[in-house]
């Protein structure tokens, strides 16, 4: 099995090729940083996909001016190349800017989605999962800009060989239309050629013995192969350049690809000798959006994926699921028989009519009167001072033959007959239509509906005739090179703008709060904001959260911010104020209640537990419960005392504190004290008016009833900031405890449920996974689905990786003596969470993959599999928050990484505990060494951990 890297985070590239005029514009129309470079190919160049490749790595590295060979330049970083330039003849509409950046809708069940996103937004989260989890020395990784590839399931590992194929099965008359990889049925990962676009009697052919796949487009290359692509394009090795200035024409999908397997098409002895391998994708989707109908019947597909009302916010019922508006403003009424429609970019008056089966996309503000015929699309291209291209098209033209020729299509019919029906001059030349001068350029003032409707219906009108003999017009090829994207880009963004304001003001039915709101707050000001409606906090809590966290980014103000907390915290503490109780003295004078509770590590899917997201999503963690130097290192004591009050005690602390009426309970948000917890414990058991069945006036009154009074001694035998759920885990030992003591006879849900409700009270929020990992014993993996209800399902996983002296024996749990407080790191995910910040989305679902992995991986009792998910946990967390490490915690990872197949911080990182996998026990010896002998800290120590079998005990004197 190939070994992942452990670092917490990888530097990545992304090198796109763009139309010629795309690319020194990608920063137009797409907010990058500096590790995205774009480039097009040479004027006038026909390259192919391994041409295309090799000129993007060669363009990259001439950028850099690194000064190192292109051999050394290659292997340093992690690439993701997409190539997305190219006429697109079939997709008139994104020609300019290419296929990668065509505007993708949001989606009606998908969460943190952006309003502007493009497609290479969706292409790129698996792309980069890919390049995350792949061999170290595989780090080149080629997309193609049409293709989108889903999966839900992103627990494949990827094998180490010099080519990387990746593969989704499909029907065969899908597969009939692309590459195709054919495998051995008994090792499937195993290439025995690959075939390009292969008939139908090929592919019957093949399915008699084999199993085949359709080539997704994403192809993982080691250096060794790029070396090979490089060559193969002209790359002169020696003096590092083109033998002819650029590559030489290569298709890396059909020559390349023809050579690679164990019983190739083409002999090719050194392509022959690359190992390959084929990584079907486990229930992966393959969308094209390579033509103007697929733009509309992929979007379709993805959008139908969820079908489950239960997960759609947005519900608003379209005349038909096929109609995607997006950055438009549409006034027109869309009627029932209406499918099949792509507006984008756009002004649609109530003057238009559509018909549908067309793409709408450039309108400007008009009032024109239209009507648009089925199948028939309308493109608008700036020129740039008021120069407008009006480029109608037929949703099927392949833009492709002669002019002259009486097969070359244009609007779904020939392109003579549009010619003869208006009385013009029928072009004799034997110029490619793509290449024709076939559009005109008017001003905005000279284009009336009248003249558009010329243009799409047949009319032999002598004026409209005239004007379009004398205008100056433009080919698609010219479109090319001249549309003035910034322009394009301005009108988009003013259109995206003013569909904020009525998503907004129609949240229950838009998509609204359920977009990146985080990114959505750069567009917005507060007038915007202003106009907008407030959700109800009562009614619908959880879009009131998005709405108030919105608000403290675009108004800059905190307490909006602290609004959205208090309401999530109102929202978890409802049902329990429900559940009143009424405590009692269930224990005799002389009895003494003992609780005793180990620690928890999350060793998958932590964060996946914390309110909102769970509440929204379900949470997913995989959990261990460990005693700490031979003991559970959480316990309470409670005794009966004759006196009408309670005591508390802490022993760890040395403090002691005495509660004589509710008043002295009230203060229990203070992190720092150290009678937080207890106090907090107390109100949630009835000690309190807002938990209790019976309304007693004071304390007092309430032990008095009771008939006695109690102290409450507990201690944490763990260092504050542990990581290791102390608090929480401490909270339900105490309730454990009180339960008992009071004749409550909770169980360990109602515990749990109660310890979540506690944390709300301390305003630290936190998720359910510390004190369910540590209350219940052993290692499981804990399950919630969406909704308030967020009591886990347990599945207990074998212990035997924790217990057998082979696999315990390469464990390590070091106290580093750094010390943090969660609260601080917590609240910032948390914010994230509430404003559907896209990337902490994606993480966090990516965060809930890994947790089935990782219970998957123990239960084959695979050691070496779970030293490598413990390293993805680690890759995972510093990815979601960058605090999670730092340079002391660095310094001791530093130290030990070469003997380590994983480590990790347990809970929300900064310090506390690292939880550290030996690759075996002689490595593992060496690194106890190491941190034996050089403490970054005095009190930083290895502790021994051990499987509790017990969980969370209550026993009585």
């Amino acid at each position: 099995m190939a070994t992942i890297d452990k670092r917490s985070s990888v530097h990545m590239k992304y090198l796109l090729s763009l139309p010629e005029q795309a690319a020194p514009h990608l920063r137009t129309f797409k907010a990058v940083d500096n590790s995205w470079q774009a480039f097009s190919d040479p004027p006038d160049s026909r390259l192919g996909s391994g041409g295309g490749t090799a000129w993007l790595l060669y363009r990259s590295q001439t950028r850099e001016d690194s000064g190192i060979s292109f051999e050394k330049w290659l292997a340093k970083d992690q690439r993701i190349l997409v190539h997305a330039g190219g006429l697109s003849r079939r997709l008139p509409s994104y020609s300019a800017v290419g296929k990668s950046m065509i505007p993708i809708p949001v989606f009606r069940w998908a969460r943190g989605q952006q309003i502007d996103q493009t497609l290479i937004d969706l292409q790129l989260p698996l792309a980069e999962k890919i390049l995350q989890t792949a061999p170290s020395l595989l780090h080149t990784l080629i997309l193609s800009g049409d293709a989108l590839v889903t999966t839900a399931n992103l627990g494949f590992s990827i094998p180490e060989a010099d080519v990387v194929l990746f593969a989704v099965s499909a029907d065969p008359s899908v597969a009939m239309n692309h590459g195709v990889f054919v495998c051995d049925p008994e090792e499937p990962g195993h290439l025995k050629r690959m075939l390009q676009k292969p008939s139908r009697e090929a592919l019957q052919q093949v399915a008699m013995e084999d199993l085949f796949f359709i080539d997704t487009g994403m192809w993982l290359l080691g250096d060794k192969a790029v070396s090979l692509v490089m060559e193969k394009s002209g790359w002169d090795r020696m003096n590092q350049k083109f033998d002819l200035g650029i590559p030489n024409f290569h298709d890396l999908y059909g020559t390349f690809g023809a050579c690679l397997g164990s019983n190739p098409s083409v002999v090719d002895s050194a392509l022959n000798e690359l190992s390959v391998a084929v990584v079907p994708i486990p229930d992966g989707e393959f969308h094209h959006f390579g033509t103007s109908r697929e733009i509309i019947l992929s979007s379709l597909t993805l959008q139908n994926k969820v079908l489950d009302q239960r997960l759609i916010w947005a519900r608003n019922i379209k005349p038909h699921p096929s109609i995607f508006t997006q950055n438009a403003i549409i006034e027109c009424k869309f009627e029932d028989t209406l499918q099949y429609c792509w507006i984008e970019n756009a002004h649609i008056p109530v003057t238009w009519t559509l018909h549908g089966n067309q793409v709408i996309t450039g309108i400007p503000e008009n009032g024109w009167t239209v009507d648009i015929p089925e199948g028939i699309c309308l493109d608008f291209v700036p020129l740039g001072k008021d120069q407008w291209v009006i480029r109608p098209y037929g949703i099927d033209d392949p833009f492709r033959g002669g002019v002259s020729s009486d097969e070359s299509v244009w609007m779904n019919r020939p392109l003579n007959r549009w010619f003869e029906e208006r009385g013009l001059h029928l072009p004799s030349e034997h110029t490619d239509i793509q290449d024709y001068a076939l559009f005109p350029v008017l001003s905005l003032k000279e284009i009336d509906g009248d003249f558009i409707q010329w243009m799409i219906s047949a009319s032999n009108n002598e004026q409209y005739r005239s004007l379009y003999e004398r205008c100056t017009k433009i080919s698609a090829s010219g479109l090319l090179v001249d549309t003035d994207l910034r322009q394009l880009s301005r009108q988009r963004t003013s259109f995206r703008k003013r569909n904020y304001l009525h998503l907004g003001k129609n949240y229950r039915r838009s998509v609204f709060y359920q977009i990146d709101l985080r990114h959505a707050a750069q567009e917005m000001d507060s007038s915007l904001l202003e106009s907008i409606p407030r959700p109800d906090s009562i009614e619908t809590p959880l879009l009131a959260m998005h709405d108030s966290m919105l608000r403290s980014l675009v108004f800059r103000d905190k307490t909006y911010e602290k609004e959205a907390f208090s309401i999530l915290q109102e929202h978890i503490l409802s049902p329990v104020r429900k559940r009143k109780v009424l405590p009692s003295c269930n224990v005799y004078p002389d009895q003494i209640v003992w609780s005793r509770s180990p620690v928890r590590i999350d060793l998958a899917g932590g964060w996946t537990d914390t309110p909102p997201h769970s509440l929204l999503n379900g949470g997913d963690v995989v959990t261990v419960a460990l005693e700490l130097n031979g003991q559970p290192p959480l316990q309470a004591y409670i005794r009966p005392i004759p006196e009408r009050r309670i005591t508390l005690r802490s022993i760890d602390q040395g403090s002691e504190l005495t509660v004589r009426d509710f008043k002295d309970l009230l203060v229990h948000d203070d992190l720092g004290s150290g009678f937080s917890i207890p106090k907090a414990a107390l109100c949630l058991t009835g000690f309190h008016p807002d938990f209790c069945s019976i309304p007693y006036s004071s304390l007092a009154k309430q032990l008095d009833d009771i008939g006695s009074g109690f102290e409450l001694t507990f201690f944490s035998a763990v260092p504050r900031g542990s990581g290791m759920g102390t608090s929480s885990v401490l909270s339900a030992t105490i309730l454990g405890a009180l339960s008992d003591f009071c004749g409550l006879g909770w169980d360990l849900y109602e515990i749990g449920d109660r310890s979540l409700a506690l944390e709300q009270l301390l305003t630290s929020g936190g998720g359910w996974q510390d004190q369910y990992g540590g209350i219940f014993p052993g290692l499981k993996h804990l399950h919630t689905e969406r909704g308030i209800n967020q009591r886990p399902n347990v599945k207990w996983l074998p212990g035997t990786l924790f217990t057998d002296a082979e696999y315990k024996d390469c464990m390590v749990l070091y106290y580093t003596g750094i010390t943090r407080v969660a609260k601080n790191l917590l609240g910032e995910i948390v914010k994230g969470m509430f404003l559907n910040d896209a990337n902490d989305a994606l993480i966090l679902d990516e965060m809930k993959q890994h947790a089935f992995h990782t219970a998957e991986v123990i239960q084959q009792h695979d050691f070496q599999g779970f030293g490598q998910a413990i390293a993805r946990t680690w890759q995972l967390k510093n990815r979601l928050d960058k605090d999670t490490n730092n340079t002391d915690i660095q310094q001791i990872i530093d130290m030990i990484d070469e003997f380590a197949s994983g480590y990790v911080l347990p809970g929300a990182g900064g310090g506390g505990f690292l939880y550290i996998i030996g690759k075996d026990v002689s490595s593992t010896n060496t690194i106890r060494s190491i941190l034996r002998e050089n403490r970054t800290r005095p009190n930083a120590r290895i502790v021994d951990l051990k499987l509790s079998t017990d969980g969370m005990k209550v026993t009585r004197s």
